[in-house]
C-alpha cells in the first residue's frame, strides 16, 4: 500500500477479530520503521511495552474502563516516553558521527534541556507522537489496523507495567485486524480553515 493510501485508509479501530494475529516478521518490520521516526537531537525518547500476557491485558482493560479493543486486538503496545533521555548516556545518540560533531552536540544538548522540566516533558511527548504515527501508518501499509488510545487511567496502567520514574505514558496503541470497519469520518475541517499563511 502506498503512503497516501495508507494515510487515507488509517482509522481508529475499536473492534478487532480475535482470530487474527500479527506475524512476528510484520511486527518486527513495523517496529523497525518506528525507530526511524524523527526526534530532537536524535534522543529517541520512546519506549514501547508490548503486552502479551492475557492477565495483564485484562488488568489494563479494567484501567481503560472496559474498552474491548485492549483484549481483542492481536497486539497491545503502551507507548511510553523517557523525559530524561536527554541526560542518559547522550554520547550514544551520535555514536556514528566524528568527535568534532560530538564535541558540539553534547554541550548543546545539555544547555538546551537542563533544568527545563516542561521542555523535557514536551519534547518526549512530541517524539512519541511522531513514533505513534509512524507505527500506525506502517501497520496500515502492511494491511493491519490500529487505534491510538488515551482513554485509560494512566497512573493505574503505570503501576501495572512498573513504569520507571522519569517516564510517562503517551498513549496505548492496539494493533490487529478489524472485525468491523470504523464509522464514517465524523467531519474534517476544510483546509482553508486550518492552513494560515505568514501569521494567524
Amino acid at each position: 500500500m502506498d503512503l497516501f493510501t495508507a494515510i487515507e485508509a488509517r482509522r481508529a479501530i475499536k473492534h478487532y477479530s480475535s482470530n487474527e494475529t500479527v506475524s512476528e516478521a510484520d511486527f518486527e518490520r513495523i517496529m523497525q520503521a518506528v525507530l526511524l521516526s524523527p526526534t530532537s537531537y536524535n534522543i529517541q525518547h520512546w519506549r514501547f511495552v508490548r503486552v502479551t500476557d492475557p492477565q495483564q491485558r485484562s488488568r489494563i482493560q479494567e484501567a481503560a474502563w472496559g474498552q474491548t479493543q485492549i483484549t481483542e486486538a492481536a497486539e497491545l503496545i503502551i507507548l511510553c516516553a523517557d523525559t530524561q533521555a536527554w541526560s542518559d548516556d547522550p554520547q550514544r545518540y551520535w555514536a556514528n558521527t566524528n568527535a568534532e560533531v560530538q564535541s558540539v552536540m553534547l554541550p548543546m544538548l545539555q544547555a538546551f534541556y537542563e533544568g527545563k522540566g516542561q521542555l523535557q516533558r514536551d519534547e518526549a511527548l512530541r517524539s512519541s507522537g511522531m513514533a505513534a504515527q509512524t507505527l500506525m501508518l506502517a501497520a496500515k501499509a502492511l494491511g493491519y489496523d490500529t487505534c491510538p488510545m488515551i482513554g485509560f487511567d494512566s497512573e493505574q496502567v503505570a503501576r501495572i507495567i512498573n513504569l520507571p520514574a522519569g517516564h510517562l505514558i503517551s498513549m496505548i496503541i492496539t494493533l490487529g485486524k478489524a472485525d468491523r470497519p470504523a464509522n464514517p469520518r465524523a467531519g474534517q475541517l476544510p483546509l482553508e480553515e486550518v492552513l494560515l499563511e505568514n501569521s494567524y
